[in-house]
């Protein structure tokens, strides 16, 4: 018996052992395999050059222009990366440079720098003429640019018309009738005969054989077309005078340009002949048609000049602001990458995930540094983007990224999709929709904000901004989309200390 219970007690030590052998063997096959994995994980797939994508080598080296090759990793398999996601380990992209800027949604005012030349107030300059043929016995103004006053004398006329209009005037007046005297007076102004020298006639009551002109504004003198002595006729323009207190400037500017400049805009004009001075201006006219030579749009601006120091004919540098614009996606324009035939962007997907897909873009502020450009469709709100070597990022991502959606009858299968979505904008007017929608798998599109046709038979009243809905979209791509139906949620009590998220961020991380 004692023997019997010594030999079950040998079994079940040797089994304990065996066990806990066992256990510990195992726990490091686990632990080596799990090393394993992730020294795999880690490694790269393979090294390409940064400026030509299909030249790849299975080790670190240098591309034929000279430049280190870039490491490829492979992407975790259990997440949901859609073709074109590239994975850059830390150290390269510390390398490249590659920098990041969010997605904005807000208005956008341009700037637009172009040139243009100062001239006359067209409105106050004063053409004169003569509506009777004599000669220039005297001619006060002696050059074009001659500054006149108020009143003073520009040229003495001698004509025989006038001499027999005054002889009657004059009888007229003696005559005591003044029924003749204001026929008379009425016959020497339709001549051109100024007041002043008809008062002069009822003094002296005498004729004048050098009828006098006088300045009736002050000005300086643009044009000058006579010379004492010369035979004038009434279709003769003797005169242009006007002011320079207040002068035009006739900017140009360049067909895309057209729709961004409104009358009332301020711009900023400066002068090479007087640096660091500032004039201040608004847009006063936008001419209805462009120039056939040049292939610009011209427009009048007007300035203050109560210096003088802007003279007609200089060349002038402007700078107008012009009105903002509604919200809107933007980016810096450094982020695009223009390939001729599309626009493109890299997005940084986070965790060193790349992926370059395409856009269409809107007006832009400029080509700055600091200048942005609005995104109509390719990207979403919560985006950023690469503004730095962004060529490099895109030169690999392109390899197999979709955003050529090159797989365009696989989006016919399904003709409709209810898919979430949030209304950031509803013109009831023209029965349109501005959606901010999550991923569309069915169609293999990427979260993004579009502007959608509202059908006939769907009420958009109920529709408003901020709506977060259920959306029915039709049209079996994303080329010919309607609302053709929605749904919107029950109201909820807001909770205290929520944060307003984004609806759709968490759903599309798994698009990207």
């Amino acid at each position: 018996m004692k023997k019997s219970s010594v030999n079950t007690l040998l079994i079940s030590l040797v089994l304990l052992i065996g066990a806990v052998a066992g256990f510990y063997l195992a726990k490091s096959d686990l632990i080596s395999t799990a090393e394993t994995v992730a020294e795999d994980s880690d490694k790269p797939l393979y090294w390409v050059a940064p400026m030509d994508a299909n030249y790849r080598r299975d080790q670190p080296g240098l591309s034929p222009m000279g430049m280190e090759l870039v490491p490829v990793y492979a992407e975790d398999s259990s997440s949901d990366s859609s073709p074109g996601t590239i994975t850059i380990s830390p150290e390269v992209v510390n390398n490249l440079g590659v920098r990041i800027a969010p997605v904005l949604f807000s208005p956008l005012q341009n700037q637009i720098e172009t040139v243009g030349y100062i001239s006359f107030d067209q409105e106050k300059v004063i053409d004169i003429h003569s509506r009777i043929s004599g000669w220039v016995e005297t001619l006060a103004v002696n050059a074009e640019g001659e500054y006149v006053e108020k009143g003073a004398l520009l040229y003495e006329i001698y004509s025989p018309e006038l001499a027999n209009a005054q002889e009657e005037f004059i009888a007229s007046l003696k005559s005591g009738n003044r029924y003749l005297r204001s026929a008379s007076q009425s016959k020497l102004q339709a001549l051109g005969v100024q007041q002043g020298f008809i008062e002069r006639l009822k003094g002296i009551k005498k004729v004048v054989q050098n009828v006098p002109v006088f300045a009736e504004k002050a000005g300086y003198v643009k044009e000058l077309n006579i010379r004492q002595g010369m035979y004038i006729k009434p279709a003769t323009k003797l005169i242009s005078m006007g002011p320079l207190d207040q002068v035009w400037v006739t900017a140009e500017f360049f067909e895309r340009q057209a729709h961004q400049v409104n009358v009332g805009d301020v711009a900023e004009m400066t002068l090479d002949y007087l640096p660091g001075s500032v004039w201040q201006g608004k847009v006063d006219y936008i001419y209805p048609a462009l120039d056939k030579t040049t292939r610009t749009l011209q427009v009048r601006l007007r300035f203050d000049n109560p210096e003088l120091l802007l003279k007609p004919d200089m060349f002038a540098r402007l700078s107008v602001s012009t009105q903002p614009s509604k919200p809107m996606l933007n980016i810096p324009t450094s982020a695009l990458i223009s390939t001729g035939s599309q626009k493109r962007v890299v997005l940084s997907l986070g965790d060193g995930r790349y992926k370059s897909v395409a856009v269409t873009v809107g007006i832009s502020t400029g080509t700055g540094s600091a200048d942005r450009t609005a995104i109509l469709t390719g990207i979403y709100p919560e985006d950023w983007v690469v503004t730095s070597a962004q060529f490099l990022l895109d030169s690999e991502s392109s390899i197999s990224s979709d955003f050529m959606r090159m797989t365009p009858p696989m989006m016919g299968v399904v003709e409709e999709v209810w898919v979430a979505a949030m209304v950031m904008e509803v013109d009831v007017d023209k029965r349109l929709v501005t959606l901010s929608h999550e991923a569309i798998r069915e169609w293999q599109q990427s979260a993004m904000l579009m502007e959608i046709p509202v059908s006939e038979g769907v009420d958009i009243n109920k529709l408003s901004q901020g709506d977060v809905i259920q959306v029915l979209l039709n049209g079996g791509n994303m080329s010919n989309l309607v609302v053709a139906d929605y749904i919107l949620p029950r109201p909820k009590a807001p909770r205290a200390n929520t944060p307003q998220l984004n609806p759709f961020q968490e759903s599309r991380e798994g698009q990207l």
